[in-house]
């Protein structure tokens, strides 16, 4: 065991809900901190330990450096001793800008562009040909190479304007080689033009392998400097001649071309970048898949949107008089339309001016808001006609390694970029300049192999990644950057993960932990606790009721804590999956039941198909989702599952609906059943709120009889308190000098701003009116304080604010303050939340539900984000609610137990990228588990033994 000082000593730590933690994390291990949901997990790594850590970082550095960094406050915590200087590798993807690559942010892309300007070989964009710069000694070894015996004359050529024939002769060239022959100078100088290009004779040479070597390098010299970098070597016998430049330029057609440098490949830099897209590969105009998303609609029904507008309607009515003039039909559906009739529909003709032309008269009233509104509203982007998307100037495309541009590289997926640097040779020059470069781009490139990303590719833009990709990238990151005796603090890595690659996670993490680091993770998953060094469980519960540390010690001593929610599931993974659940999956009475009354109702198939999808990676798919059932969509990373839910299913319905026209739409043939549904709502991380003024209680619409509760107050009607004193968005009774927020933001010019307490209501948001009237011993401010459990307890006696409430509390989100700003909510956190909002109002049993009059199809993109083993059951009890009342749900979802309990299963596969794009398998959990070509199916087999014993 560590000895006293190579532990981090915690003591005191009171951040959020730590209920005073004390506790000691040892150095140069990997620590897992788990617990339920709320249980402080992430108070302690993230706002206790981290923000110790690089506070300290921080406060080490000049008072000059500091003012760039953003200020940390100093955790409520007694004392943090031996702590280590912290990275924070969090489960968020904040990078917005659409340069950063996952090249550029591995720093692989760098190391490429060094290897590019070094060795990488120029090729001739107009013949093929090599190009180079023609130094004396490469033009001595080619003429050395000559036959033996060969005459040759060396010729400079000049221009008569820039020396003058008296300059030539005093300098001693007499000979010139015109028309054919050798000339004198001084005879024939008054035919000669002064805009004459001459060739001047420098030296007469037969060709002789073992002489010539300084004479010859000496001529050699002498007419390019007089040749101003330019020789000319004529054949005597055959009357051939060849001209070598000094410049960087084709040795065959002698097209001139830039020389590698490093900025000539970065996107980033106007030296490299491409002028016409300015680095960023494509170019915005107008989006026709935007301007008719609809491609079943006819003209006559609207399959040109903006003609369907008030304001423009009369565009139609152009396009109807011209459009019977040359007989195209107005009722047939656009894709229908013969490709001359499109054109014309888009170019225009006659009296019509076609789409483009519409939008080109836009452009000229761009002064007026709505106008630039509409237009932003049917933009789209394009490649770059110039780069065709590879963002940088031709000249860097022209450079080679092997046969490849930097682009190809770009490309190239992960794993085969591994394949083509292994067998990478070079010559040996080259590989002497290489051999840095090269260690450090392959090491890089195995730790993305080994995190499991082998589908992505350099060229991928970072923003486009999941939370859990990011995360992933910035830990192969860190390992490529060799830190030793740094503190990495983890936020649930698996996240995103299917379980077969997370035996790689744990072996990269033990390896950053071999090179001198400390690991601490926070993470649910199972088989990432059983590999720790060191396992800290929080709990017992959420909340109020967590905050405090139930184990720390060796995982194995974990098993043996009877009130461990952890301990518990770990031990007896049956109590999460039950058999019953498995047993029943694919169709469980109930539900298909109902789901038979309502397709009795409405003579509508049983299913979703999707056709023809081939979007990114998907292989020409067809595929069906029964509805009415929990159906998941799982499969190994990068194996097209958001592909096929987001980009293909939701987009068309939302372009169906003329709805997120800004959403790329990728190709299919058609989508088949979702007519039944009133809607179709795709549930993700994004943030359910963007204003810091949203929380939870707004958000399940809670407040408004919260706010009329106070108000009905017999204080409040004698003081003459309305429920509109109760809202802090508008004034009346919050706290002017905050606006209600609680909280003040100070501009410190340079540095970072600073946010502190508002001095007037101390963070209460209300002046002291409003806060004078309670209920049942409570003010407003107290009550946007309770936790959601405490608030359900409260407010037990009004049905109808605890119905509102019960959705949070029932789907694990019970810890969460009424108040605290949606802002601050991790991705799960934030999708659980908008779920809740879904969910039929108070406790009821399944059988009890009442099916909805209105159907809806629910898309959720891995809701288990940040569940504990714990919750997952609370989850999937809620999802159970939807389907009963009718609603079919789609779930992207990687948690094995999860899956196991789902109704319908769609594995795909088999593997990421473009070995990715096809079903694997469907059908029940039980089917899946026969599949031997399942990769989940196999995962399913194992989860549903004890880990424990696998382990």
């Amino acid at each position: 065991m560590p000895t006293r000082n190579q532990w981090i000593k915690i003591t005191g730590a009171r951040v959020n809900n730590l209920k005073n933690v004390s506790c000691d994390l040892p150095h140069d291990q990997l620590t897992v901190i788990t617990g339920p949901s709320g249980s402080g997990k992430s108070s302690l790594a993230f706002d206790t330990l981290y923000a110790e850590g690089q506070r300290r970082y921080i406060e080490s550095m000049s008072s000059y450096a500091r003012q760039f960094l953003a200020r940390i406050e100093k955790p409520d915590v007694d004392s943090i001793q031996h702590i280590l200087p912290a990275i924070a590798l969090e489960q968020k993807n904040s990078v917005k800008n659409a340069r950063s690559t996952v090249g550029t942010a591995t720093e692989i892309y760098d190391y490429l562009r060094l290897l590019y300007a070094n060795v990488g070989q120029t090729r001739c964009d107009a013949c093929g040909g090599d190009v180079s710069r023609a130094d004396p000694f490469k033009i001595q070894g080619i003429l050395q190479a000559y036959p033996e015996g060969q005459k040759v004359l060396l010729l400079a050529p000049v221009q008569l304007k820039e020396f003058g024939v008296d300059e030539l002769l005093r300098q001693g060239f007499y000979r010139i080689y015109r028309n054919g022959e050798m000339q004198d100078l001084n005879q024939v100088r008054e035919e000669l033009s002064s805009h004459e290009l001459v060739r001047i004779v420098i030296d007469r040479l037969i060709i002789k392998h073992k002489a010539l070597g300084a004479r010859l390098l000496e001529s050699i010299r002498s007419a390019l400097t007089l040749g101003n970098g330019k020789i000319e070597v004529l054949t005597l016998e055959s009357g051939e001649s060849q001209l070598f430049q000094n410049e960087f330029a084709c040795l065959s057609c002698h097209k001139t071309f830039i020389e590698p440098f490093a900025n000539l490949f970065s996107f980033n830099s106007p030296m490299g970048a491409c002028p016409a897209c300015e680095g960023f590969g494509r170019i915005i105009g107008i989006d026709m898949d935007k301007v008719i998303p609809n491609k079943n609609l006819s003209l006559a029904k609207g399959a040109i949107h903006p003609f369907t507008k008030p304001s423009y309607i009369d565009g139609y009515e152009y396009l109807a008089t011209e459009a019977k003039k040359r007989k195209i039909p107005l009722d047939k559906p656009w894709n229908e339309l013969t490709d001359a009739q499109k054109a014309f529909v888009i170019d225009g003709g006659g009296e019509f001016d076609g789409i483009r032309g519409f939008f080109d008269w836009l452009e000229t009233k761009k002064y007026k808001v709505h106008v630039r509104v509409l237009l932003a509203k049917y933009r789209g982007y394009y490649p770059c006609p110039d780069c065709l998307g590879s963002r940088l100037r031709r000249d860097a495309l022209n450079v080679r390694v092997q046969g490849k541009n930097i682009l190809d590289i770009g490309e190239m997926p992960i794993a085969e970029l591994v394949g083509f640097f292994e067998a990478l040779t070079l010559p040996p020059t080259h590989q002497t300049i290489a051999e840095r470069l090269l260690q450090e781009i392959k090491s890089r490139l195995t730790y993305l192999n080994e995190m499991g990303l082998t589908y992505l590719t350099l060229s991928r833009q970072f923003r486009t990644l999941s939370n859990g990709e990011a995360q992933r990238i910035n830990l192969s990151a860190a390992l490529g950057s060799g830190l030793t005796d740094t503190l990495y603090v983890l936020d649930e890595p698996t996240v995103g993960l299917h379980a077969r690659d997370t035996d790689r996670l744990i072996r990269i993490l033990q390896k950053l932990r071999d090179q001198g680091n400390t690991i601490v993770v926070v993470e649910h998953d199972p088989e990432v606790m059983l590999a720790a060094d060191y396992i800290v469980d929080m709990g017992p519960s959420g909340g109020e009721d967590g905050g405090r540390i139930v184990y720390e010690g060796k995982p194995k001593g974990l098993l043996k804590v009877a009130y461990s929610q952890t301990a518990r599931y770990l031990a007896n993974p049956e109590l999460l999956v039950p058999s019953s659940s498995v047993a029943k999956s694919g169709a469980p009475k109930a539900s298909v039941s109902k789901k038979e009354k309502i397709n009795a109702k409405t003579a509508q198939p049983d299913f979703i198909e999707i056709r023809g999808a081939r979007g990114n990676n998907l292989k020409n798919l067809t595929v069906q989702f029964p509805v009415n059932q929990l159906v998941c969509v799982s499969g190994v990373s990068g194996s097209g599952k958001s592909t096929l839910i987001k980009q293909t299913l939701f987009a068309a319905y939302e372009h169906s609906q003329s709805r997120s026209l800004q959403l790329d739409e990728a190709p299919h043939e058609e989508i088949l059943g979702l007519e039944r549904f009133k809607d179709v709502l795709m549930v993700d991380q994004s943030p359910p709120g963007r204003s810091a003024r949203s929380n939870p209680v707004t958000y399940v619409k809670a407040y408004d009889d919260i706010r009329k509760l106070f108000a009905e107050s017999r204080k409040a009607m004698i003081l003459g308190i309305s429920p509109g004193h109760f809202s802090f968005n508008t004034p009346g009774g919050r706290c002017e000098t905050c606006e209600g927020l609680g909280t003040l933001t100070i501009d410190m010019q340079f540095m970072a701003d600073v946010t502190v307490v508002c001095h007037d209501c101390q963070g209460r948001r209300f002046n002291p009116n409003v806060l004078s009237v309670e209920v049942e011993g409570k003010n407003i401010n107290d009550v946007l304080n309770m936790t959601v459990d405490e608030a359900v307890r409260f407010f037990a006696s009004s049905r109808k604010i605890s119905n509102k409430l019960l959705p949070l509390q029932e789907i694990g989100l019970g810890y969460l303050k009424l108040g605290q700003s949606t802002a601050t909510l991790s991705g799960g956190e934030a999708q659980r939340l908008k779920l809740a909002s879904y969910l039929p109002a108070g406790h009821a049993e399944l059988d009890s539900v009442r099916v909805a009059k209105d159907q809806y199809l629910f898309l959720f993109d891995e809701p288990t984000t940040g569940l504990h083993m714990a919750d997952i059951a609370l989850l999937v009890q809620a999802f159970r609610r939807l389907v009963a009342a009718g609603h079919s749900l789609i779930v992207i979802e990687h948690n094995i137990d999860f899956i196991a309990q789902a109704d319908y299963v769609v594995d795909m596969g088999p593997e990421g990228g473009a070995g990715g794009g096809q079903v694997v398998a469907q059908g029940s959990v039980r089917e899946i588990m026969a599949n031997a070509h399942s990769e989940t199916g196999a995962f399913l087999k194992k989860r549903l033994q004890s880990p424990v014993a696998s382990a």
